[in-house]
């Protein structure tokens, strides 16, 4: 228990520290809102930052705003795993996506990430990326009709689609009829801008493609699943079956 508390403080010290290094101001009160600790356990870590040689700008005529001095680096960049799995399929899914521009150096960041994994995360990464689906630019009719989904939401279908756990949610189709469904998430497909899951759906006991800015709320069930091959999937990946 010790040592994860201190685990958890390193990495609460790092995240402070990337904060400050914003342009802007800072308080005590927002940081320690943000992560989810007291006002006096963050002073206590800003406290400790400057003992270890941070220089730590305080205004106290500005409501006590705080920020790292801005010629002063971050340093080396410590994601936590999960973070790293985001943005390494991040940037393969971009290079699917094969565009032209800004991506020169993708190819080194990802392979600095692959070389920081450990054999078994690396094989759980390729597995996840193999699930991840590019098809075509969505239709101009479909992204007429698009919304970004909220990002309780988006966090819920990312750990259900992760960790192979199938979803409850609430469905809206294009009609505006909405019905209730038990999802087995088994890919992602994206038709830029829009994302779908191609799912078993339970209701049906069939293979299903779900927009996903039409789920109006999803909740994870705690039931696992197997996954199927895409082969399984054949006729919702030819656009047959989608849920516009």
């Amino acid at each position: 228990m010790a040592r994860s508390k201190s685990i958890d403080r390193l990495r609460r010290l790092e995240l402070l520290a990337t904060q400050l290094k914003q342009d802007e101001l800072c308080t005590v009160k927002g940081l320690a809102s943000d992560m989810g600790v007291s006002e006096r356990t963050i002073t206590r870590d800003l406290s400790l930052m400057r003992e270890q040689g941070l220089p730590i700008d305080a205004d106290r005529g500005r409501g006590g705003g705080v920020r790292l001095d801005r010629n002063w680096g971050v340093g080396r960049l410590n994601l936590a795993y999960p973070e790293a799995v985001d943005l390494l399929i991040s940037i393969e899914v971009a290079q699917k996506m094969d565009s032209p521009l800004f991506l020169a150096n993708l190819a080194s960041v990802r392979r600095q990430l692959v070389a920081s994994f450990s054999p078994e995360k690396r094989n759980r990464v390729n597995r996840l990326k193999s699930r991840i689906l590019i098809g075509v630019t969505a239709s101009t009719y479909v992204q007429a009709g698009f919304a970004s989904p909220p990002k309780r939401l988006v966090q819920t279908l990312h750990q259900g689609f992760i960790d192979q756990e199938t979803l409850s949610i609430n469905y809206r189709r294009e009609d505006g009829a909405t019905s209730e469904r038990q999802i087995e998430p088994h890919y992602f497909l994206l038709k830029y801008p829009v994302w779908y899951v191609i799912a078993i759906d339970r209701l049906r006991d069939a293979p299903r493609t779900f927009r996903c800015d039409r789920i109006a709320s999803a909740a994870l069930t705690g039931r696992s699943f197997r996954l199927l091959p895409k082969a399984a999937f054949a006729p919702s990946l030819e656009g047959d079956d989608l849920l516009l």
